[in-house]
């Protein structure tokens, strides 16, 4: 017969060959961290466990998830700030959060959706139930993410693809640097919208990427010569940053 050390190994074996979801669980109940783990990692996945707010906020940001089960009640940092931090982090905000709790009063859930939480189960709960949540929420996810890599950005007579990584202005084909296309993308994707260049560099680079607000300076400059007479589109907003015209 074999043992469920031995199942938990060669599930976790498996789930990185294959390249596996990764999945945080965060709970501060012995007990229960480990039935979750055990069923995740059963499923497949490569699960990483963690009892505290703080560590649930240093692992995502140091290697994010694919998804994150979260216990509402932990102490210090809770579950519901946790989420919050996550969710206004551009690192991270796009981590599926599922949310636990002892607690099954409507206004608990409310609180968890308003913070960005994308589904909420109750303890008790069945390790069926939260694998099938898992599942559905990461398909979910992958179906809106290859939505996003298919639909262009259309303003003006400039059209992005994000799947192909391609930017053409009046059908012509544009030369851009990596940077320079996620910069163009991460502007028109909401135009009128103004960004601060931290904003930017978090989104074009990931937080605490080591460049200047120089740097962003120089790099909205080369794209500007690049985008010729349509380059005035991205306009310098003074004491903020930039933003796309609308």
């Amino acid at each position: 017969m074999v043992s469920h050390v031995q199942q938990m190994t060669r599930a976790k074996g498996s789930a990185e060959q294959s390249g596996a979801h990764s999945i945080l669980v965060v709970d501060d109940e012995e007990d229960l961290l480990e039935l979750v783990r055990y069923n995740l990692s059963r499923d497949g996945y490569r699960v990483a466990c963690v009892s505290t707010g703080e560590d649930a906020l240093k692992s995502a940001r140091k290697q994010p998830p694919d998804l994150i089960v979260l216990d509402l009640m932990l102490p210090a940092v809770d579950g519901l700030e946790v989420c919050r931090r996550l969710k206004g982090d551009s690192k991270t905000r796009d981590i599926p959060i599922i949310m636990l709790t002892a607690k099954s009063e409507e206004s608990d859930m409310v609180a968890g959706l308003e913070r960005g939480a994308d589904d909420y189960i109750a303890k008790p709960f069945s390790p069926r139930v939260l694998s099938a949540r898992v599942k559905a929420l990461l398909r979910r996810k992958e179906a809106e993410r290859k939505a996003d890599l298919e639909t262009t950005i259309d303003v003006h007579e400039l059209s992005i693809h994000p799947g192909r990584h391609e930017a053409t202005l009046a059908g012509d084909l544009l030369e851009l640097t990596y940077t320079e296309f996620a910069l163009l993308q991460f502007l028109a994707k909401r135009p009128g919208w103004a960004y601060t260049r931290t904003q930017i560099v978090d989104a074009v680079k990931g937080e605490d990427y080591p460049v200047t607000e120089r740097s962003v300076d120089v790099q909205v400059a080369g794209l500007r010569k690049k985008l010729g007479d349509f380059g005035s589109y991205i306009e310098t907003v003074r004491g903020v940053g930039y933003r796309f015209r609308a």
